[in-house]
């Protein structure tokens, strides 16, 4: 496989998962010459998220579900509050899958490679080559050999701590208070719990911060999972110790479970990273910090993303210009659409995390399911209208953030 290395390409993407396969399959289908690599010597693994995909989402990036990854049809959500009111989100929109991610992942690498694109696994980018400040390559290591590889472009998709973005000079740190500790369990064995629905609580006497989920993928087998801002884990409260004191009070769902797999990492909830595009070079999905600030779900932005990066590079590749100018389109482009219910929705994230537990318990006795539904979509003008007829006590907090 070696002679895919040491040559030229039109765009090199690094990272293989779902932002890099979907650009990878819009180029070669357009006749871009394409190599992907991946430092991973197996697509999908291991996987680092809940695994949920909304049909809205779906609709957006053109993806159909197939039974070989779509575990489990999706009809909603219900939510949790600290002391178990529980609300119901469900619209066609909100519905979904939870799929098997390392089948997934490697069904979208099947669908680039059939459409002209070439791949290498096993394949750690160190670096870009720069020449006169200018990206046109990147520097990668194969089976214990170093190798050359130029393009004219260079796409950066190689999840949160990008390694290829920061050797081309971009920040991608991210303060430890937009910064969530993760750890899931996969689980089998659950029972009572609706496996149509995705399941988020919030308190429950862990802190406020803390979110738990129980996505479930058939047959009893559900991904159980915590997410908590960096600070509490400061304070003693470990995320997995917390989820286990979650498992331990819930009986009804867990006593016959046990765990099949163990998934940790941070995730990025806070906003994407300001530049996403230089010459020569793109940053898409988790690399740009490209996910949802409440829950940190990123599979369809990142897709979403990436096909815009990949119209904007195969146009920019047919007219020979790489400048940053001419990718910065594809910057403003996701900045003027995903962008800005990003930019709401880390603003309703802020104000939750200053709400007490009793607060929280207010705020969740307001909302009706349509309420969550506008919420989840980063619509919540109407909320302080609400606040201030109800709960006065939590305006000014209202005000500071979502206005």
């Amino acid at each position: 496989m070696d002679e895919l290395l040491d040559r030229e390409y039109d765009v090199v993407i690094v990272g293989a998962g779902p932002a890099g396969s979907s650009a990878a399959k819009i180029l070669a289908a357009k006749g871009v010459k394409t190599l992907v690599v991946d430092k991973r010597q197996e697509i999908g693994a291991p996987k680092r998220c809940a695994e949920g995909i909304s049909c809205g989402g779906m609709k957006k990036t053109g993806l159909k579900p197939d039974p070989a990854w779509a575990m489990q049809e999706i009809k909603g959500s219900i939510v949790y509050s600290p002391a178990g009111r529980s609300l119901i989100v469900k619209t066609e929109d909100i519905g979904g899958y939870v799929v098997e991610r390392k089948i997934f992942e490697k069904h979208l690498a099947r669908d680039a490679i059939n459409a002209g694109a070439r791949y290498m696994v096993k394949t750690l980018a160190t670096g870009v080559i720069k020449e006169e400040g200018i990206v046109c390559g990147i520097k990668a290591e194969y089976m214990g050999k170093e190798h050359t590889i130029r393009s004219k472009i260079v796409i950066a998709a190689d999840g949160t701590d990008s390694r290829i973005a920061r050797s081309a000079g971009l920040d991608t740190s991210n303060p430890l208070k937009d910064y969530h500790s993760g750890f899931q369990y996969e689980m089998a064995g659950l029972k009572n719990c609706d496996p149509e629905m995705l399941h988020i609580y919030f308190g429950n006497g862990l802190k406020l911060v803390s979110y738990i989920w129980i996505f479930p993928k058939g047959r009893g087998t559900a991904n159980v999972g915590i997410g908590m801002i960096g600070k509490h884990s400061e304070q003693g409260n470990k995320a997995r110790e917390c989820l286990d004191r979650f498992i331990e009070k819930h009986p009804e769902i867990f006593a016959d479970a046990s765990p099949i797999e163990i998934n940790t990492g941070g995730i990025p909830v806070g906003s994407a990273i300001d530049t996403m595009a230089i010459d020569g070079m793109m940053v898409v999905g988790d690399a740009a910090h490209q996910v949802n600030p409440i829950h940190g779900g990123g599979i369809i932005l990142a897709m979403h993303a990436a096909q815009m990066a990949a119209e904007v590079a195969a146009s920019a590749i047919a007219a020979g210009d790489y400048s940053r100018e001419r990718l910065c389109e594809y910057e403003n482009r996701w900045r003027e659409s995903d962008g800005v219910k990003v930019q709401r929705l880390l603003k309703l994230r802020l104000f939750l995390e200053k709400l007490e537990d009793k607060d929280l318990e207010m705020f969740f006795s307001l909302l009706t399911s349509e309420d969550m539904m506008r919420i989840v979509e980063g619509d919540y003008k109407f909320l302080t209208i609400k606040l201030m007829k109800n709960a006065p006590r939590i305006l000014p907090l209202a005000k500071k953030f979502l206005i």
